[in-house]
């Protein structure tokens, strides 16, 4: 059975972006840091994109820039296989990506069912909270960054009553960033 994991940076305070959704202040590089990504985000699995999130990516990984700056993360990204949940998008033009315009919870349930690769989510907070509140998260890459924003989203707006996680794993690393990963329990 694929197991569907969520792999974002969140702030000091909790959150996964400004009011106005930049991320900017979460792109910490050093060579430990890239090489931690290059390897982990995605997992070598499918990866899950609400609206939003999809716009953001396929504005930077399928150009020369991407290509020139980062080729492995580029080739990794182009080659994945990749979901997009919109009722607004009329087709997606990235390689290998998939539009749904299906009910997001079914559509999980179904892609759970696979047991092919897992899935992972970037971003798309507003993905993460209906999955979270549906109880379709496996588990949890959390990595705090050492910034604190004061105002902006949490991946958990709207997410009803206590959700309780078990940590299974930390790591620190020497940009600050902290990895904790949970597990529903």
């Amino acid at each position: 059975m694929a197991r569907v994991i969520v792999f974002n940076q969140v702030s000091v305070d909790g959150l996964f972006s400004t009011p106005d959704g930049d991320v900017s202040w979460a792109h910490r590089n050093d060579p430990e840091w890239n090489d931690f990504v290059g390897k982990n985000a995605g997992g070598g699995g499918r990866l899950l994109f609400g609206r939003v999130t999809y716009d953001m990516m396929v504005a930077y990984w399928p150009t020369p820039a991407a290509a020139k700056n980062d080729p492995a993360v580029a080739a990794g990204m182009n080659n994945m296989t990749k979901i997009v949940f919109s009722r607004t998008l009329k087709d997606v033009a990235w390689k290998n990506t998939t539009l749904v315009k299906g009910d997001l919870e079914a559509e999980v349930r179904e892609l759970k069912k696979d047991k092919g690769e897992d899935i992972v989510i970037l971003g798309s907070g507003s993905i993460v909270a209906q999955l979270a509140s549906a109880r379709l998260i496996d588990e949890y890459q959390l990595i705090t960054v050492p910034v604190v924003l004061g105002r902006g989203r949490t991946l958990f707006d709207g997410v009803e009553g206590p959700l309780p996680l078990r940590r299974i794993r930390s790591r620190t690393f020497e940009n600050g960033n902290v990895l904790n990963g949970y597990e529903p329990g």
